[in-house]
């Protein structure tokens, strides 16, 4: 079984792939998602890790590779040194020196996050370019791959939750919602009017820049959605052609393989 760890700001997802299947290898048996806690130390991760398998009735045993994607530089190190320990491996960690299958046509290669290059990397095998992912994180991240599969660069806003709590710190008397979708935009109470800024108003900026970006991506690109909030903002727009919420974690499957000695 391969082991798939994408670290994240907000949450680590966590994806178990069984080498071994023929069809539909690149989706994950199981996944699991725990929040990212960069204070947490090595053993509280392991044991964590341990208990998650054991709560599926799996043990560490099954596990005979380990692939780390983070965008978290401190936790890098602690999922580096939980494989060890715990697993008794030393993981394949996405960065310089080891293939991916992506071409990064960008200012700065080293910049582009972990994540953004295992999403391109399962656009490449799973699906068609060229094509657009939006990434529904603590950030939205846009990105754009070429018709001729390169990585060529994309767009960053804040996502829906840290606008929320950027209103809520940052203001008197607005308060902290939950985030569902009300029933207009046109909100008639002061909760109601959040949620329609909060939620409409970032789809609204998401079809706009999707539109934008459609025109700087010649060969009529495909649209496709993952992250947290994927599904909230897929059920309130038409945009998306399709919606993968384990895309990154399929990308390491990915990257994985291209990686294994023939």
């Amino acid at each position: 079984m391969l082991l798939a760890i994408d670290i994240g700001n907000t949450n680590i997802n966590i994806g178990l792939f069984d080498l071994l299947k023929s069809k539909d290898r690149h989706v994950p048996i199981v996944t699991w998602k725990v929040a990212t806690a960069p204070s947490r130390m090595v053993d509280e991760y392991g044991i964590l890790l341990v208990d998650l398998l054991e709560n599926k009735k799996l043990s560490v045993d099954i596990i005979s590779n380990v692939i780390i994607s983070s965008v978290v530089p401190p936790l890098t190190n602690v999922f580096f040194e939980v494989s060890e320990k715990y697993l008794s491996m030393k993981p394949l960690i996405v960065g310089s020196g080891i293939k991916t299958g992506v071409k990064i046509v960008y200012d700065s290669p080293r910049d582009v996050g972990a994540d953004r290059i295992a999403d391109a990397a399962a656009i490449l095998k799973l699906y068609s370019n060229p094509a657009i992912v939006v990434d529904f994180g603590t950030a939205t991240v846009f990105d754009a791959i070429s018709e001729d599969g390169q990585y060529i660069g994309g767009a960053i806003v804040p996502g829906i939750s840290v606008s929320a709590d950027a209103l809520y710190h940052g203001t008197s008397q607005l308060r902290r919602v939950d985030l569902n979708t009300p029933k207009t935009a046109v909100g008639k109470n002061t909760i109601h009017a959040l949620q329609s800024g909060l939620i409409f108003g970032h789809i609204a900026m998401v079809e706009g820049m999707i539109k934008r970006l459609k025109t700087e991506l010649p060969g009529g690109p495909i649209v496709v959605a993952t992250g947290g909030f994927s599904e909230l903002v897929n059920k309130n727009t038409q945009i998306f052609d399709y919606v993968d919420l384990n895309l990154t974690l399929s990308g390491l499957y990915c990257i994985f393989e291209l990686n294994q000695h023939k």
